[in-house]
């Protein structure tokens, strides 16, 4: 193999891309990591969550000591579950707790990105990663036979025998220089949030939760305008995160805006009294995938590796979001690739396909492959997002409104509001949607 400057260069600094740096350094590797922002999680959003379980065995395998899981800036554990179904006046909210949300190995947390990232970033360069941030890359270095032999980033070309890509979900360098696809409009979501600061007490108080534990909270329905997408909150230490996703192509049509979207959902009566006497201190916004298994582009090639969001890998169940715990996973697998390959002295295509076989035997694309199904269901499904939210309030309100007329049994007063939906139609959603799920 001809000399290079670094053995791995590391294009972005978010969770895949300081994972996969941090291995292949703790492997004795000369791993160089190149952030666009002015400094690592300076471009994230806000906040977000993240399931553990995959950063516990990067830890576990690789941390000799040097990680106390304690002194990791996480905000709180997340020990509630809510999933809020909302038409405009009304809101019913399912509110889930257990031991098990809690235990190590499945427990997740909230996180705010930019201190996470900072995190993650020293810990790179404790174990010897060279940083280089505020520098765009604007460009791959090949050789004749069109292998990835570097990058170029301003005026230099600095090359490597492997560059992993790990620049987030609109990976540029991934269509420009690599042929990967662009993604369509329905595969691809904006996502909007904004950061209100509360004292710790005050978010316990109203979420319910014991002194350091915390709650994520996702809605459907009205918070977008009846658009697919959905709404999410997670408690932080001592503010909350709260925003939006709707697919770009329902909202190219629907006539709103995220932003308008946003304002009336701050205003609904569901999620006002959470953010009461708040203050909004951070907003933002960022593209996310959600087509799933089917919008994967290719991710290993000649010299070159794609991990995390900008290999596509983000699942959106409704009732779960994952992206974090499948960016570690990945940046850690394409390391593990990366290093096996360089020890083997052969970093082409074939050699590099070691990663692909690490992630389609772990949970990462077993689990976008069970759910396939799920975008394209969701996509057309709008209903689930306009009349489901007003059927299950009119449903709520027969059952519980006591106004002082004569009432008949209950299944008089709900069979009616079902049946002027559809009840065979309703059944044919609903399994299909248990069948893609």
């Amino acid at each position: 193999m001809e000399e290079r400057d670094f053995d791995i260069i590391v294009v972005g600094c978010g969770c895949a891309g300081a994972i996969a740096a941090y291995v292949a350094a703790k492997q004795g590797k000369s791993v160089l990591i190149v952030e666009r922002g002015e400094s690592a999680g300076s471009k994230n959003m806000t906040g977000g969550r993240i399931y553990a379980h995959s950063l516990r065995k990067v830890f576990d395998k690789y941390a000799d000591g040097d990680v106390e899981w304690d002194n990791i800036p996480f905000e709180r554990k997340i020990t509630h579950e809510r999933i809020a179904l909302m038409d405009p006046t009304s809101n019913m909210t399912i509110d889930f707790t257990s031991k098990e949300l809690g235990d190590a190995g499945s427990d997740s947390y909230s996180v705010l990105r930019a201190p996470f990232d900072a995190w993650l970033a020293q810990l790179c360069e404790k174990a010897g990663c060279e940083i280089i941030a505020g520098i765009g890359v604007e460009d791959l270095v090949k050789d004749d036979a069109g292998a990835v032999i570097g990058i170029k980033a301003g005026d230099d070309e600095i090359t490597a025998q492997v560059v992993i890509l790990a620049e987030g979900v609109n990976s540029l360098l991934a269509e420009r220089c690599l042929g990967a696809p662009r993604p369509k409009r329905s595969e691809m979501a904006v996502g909007i949030k904004e950061l209100f600061e509360l004292p710790a007490r005050t978010i316990e108080d109203r979420f319910l939760t014991p002194e350091g534990e915390g709650a994520a909270m996702l809605f459907v329905g009205d918070c977008t305008h009846g658009s697919v997408g959905g709404g999410f909150l997670y408690t932080n230490k001592d503010s909350i995160s709260l925003g939006l996703v709707a697919t770009i192509e329902e909202l190219s049509t629907s006539g709103t805006t995220i932003y308008q979207a946003m304002e009336d959902f701050k205003h609904h009566p569901a999620v006002a009294p959470i953010i009461r006497d708040a203050t909004m201190v951070e907003h933002s916004g960022h593209m996310v995938s959600e087509g799933g298994y089917d919008m994967i582009p290719e991710y290993v090639y000649d010299g070159c590796l794609i991990a995390g969001d900008a290999a596509m890998l983000c699942m959106n169940l409704g009732y779960q979001v994952r992206g974090m715990d499948l960016a570690v996973a990945s940046g850690q697998f394409a390391a593990e690739a990366a290093c096996a390959a360089i020890d083997g002295g052969n970093v082409s295509a074939q050699a590099l396909a070691l990663y692909r076989t690490m992630l389609e035997d772990s949970f990462v694309i077993k689990d976008m492959k069970t759910f396939r199904a799920w975008p394209q269901t969701m996509e057309h499904w709008d209903r689930m997002f306009t009349e489901y939210p007003t059927m299950v309030a009119e449903v709520f309100n027969a059952m519980f409104v006591v106004d002082g007329e004569p009432q008949q049994h209950l299944t008089k007063r709900i069979i009616p509001v079902v049946k002027q939906r559809g009840l065979l139609r309703l059944a044919k959603e609903v399994r299909g949607a248990l069948k893609a799920l």
